[in-house]
């Protein structure tokens, strides 16, 4: 099973996503995501064999309670890329407010799954949604324009819990399930 840890977006944000995507959809080499799948992820976890899932939840519901976080809101807003604007691979939506929350949940989940044995982040977290993958350099200028002349706010959910899911890989792109919730109190 390929999994990570995520905060899922609701369905009202779809919309709003999607048009912000509408405006760099034209830009060559730019593979758009599914806004109706859009999510934080918090912690990739990657191929993990069924076997493992007891213990895993078991962790993952620990670090939701180290973590220490209540129900939150959090913004959506801003553009960046990954890793510069010089070499895009990824363009994501930041957020405005509950970005500290969001850290800290991805802190714990990072300290419990790598005492299990995964592997550890190897660059600083960045809560954001994915909004699309660059596959080569053709539509750089118009991506790199949306997100130094734009500072969309797309909208606000309240974030309750963290879930485990499970990504599918197709033809058609990713297919998310979700395995487990785990409640923020």
């Amino acid at each position: 099973m390929r999994l990570f840890v995520s905060v899922d977006l609701p369905d009202d944000l779809a919309e709003p996503i999607g048009a912000l995507q509408d405006e760099c959809g034209d830009a060559s080499g730019l593979t758009l995501t599914d806004p109706k799948q859009a999510h934080m992820t918090l912690k990739f976890l990657g191929d993990v064999e069924e076997q493992r899932l007891p213990d895993l939840t078991r962790e993952l519901a620990a670090a939701v309670a180290d973590a220490d976080v209540s129900p939150f809101e959090a913004r959506f807003g801003g553009l960046g890329v990954f890793p510069s604007l010089e070499y895009i691979s990824v363009v994501w939506l930041g957020t405005e407010t509950g970005g500290e929350e969001l850290t800290r949940l991805h802190e714990a989940l990072e300290e419990r799954t790598t005492a299990m044995g995964f592997e550890p982040e190897t660059h600083e977290f960045t809560p954001h949604v994915t909004l699309a993958r660059m596959e080569h350099a053709g539509g750089k200028e118009l991506v790199q324009d949306l997100v130094t002349e734009r500072d969309p706010t797309i909208g606000e959910m309240r974030v309750d819990e963290i879930r485990l899911t499970e990504s599918t890989l197709t033809d058609e792109g990713p297919l998310y399930s979700t395995v487990e919730r785990f409640s923020l109190e």
